[in-house]
């Protein structure tokens, strides 16, 4: 079973769509972060869960 860590973010209701969309892009492409969950609030404002995996290194034995 893939262990992952997360990171929530708020987005504010009067950032646009765009803007939100390159911001999401930006920590993909840099961070390696996916997208796990986007919740649209009442107000207009998003939250946001990002996740990576963890990758443990295996010690190697000699």
């Amino acid at each position: 079973m893939p262990e992952y860590e997360f990171v929530d973010l708020y987005v504010p209701r009067g950032v646009p769509r765009q803007e939100t969309t390159r911001m999401l892009t930006d920590h993909a492409e840099y961070g390696h972060w996916e997208l796990d969950r986007l919740t649209l609030l009442r107000d207009g404002s998003r939250r946001v869960r990002l996740r990576r995996r963890i990758i443990r290194q295996v010690r190697a034995t000699w």
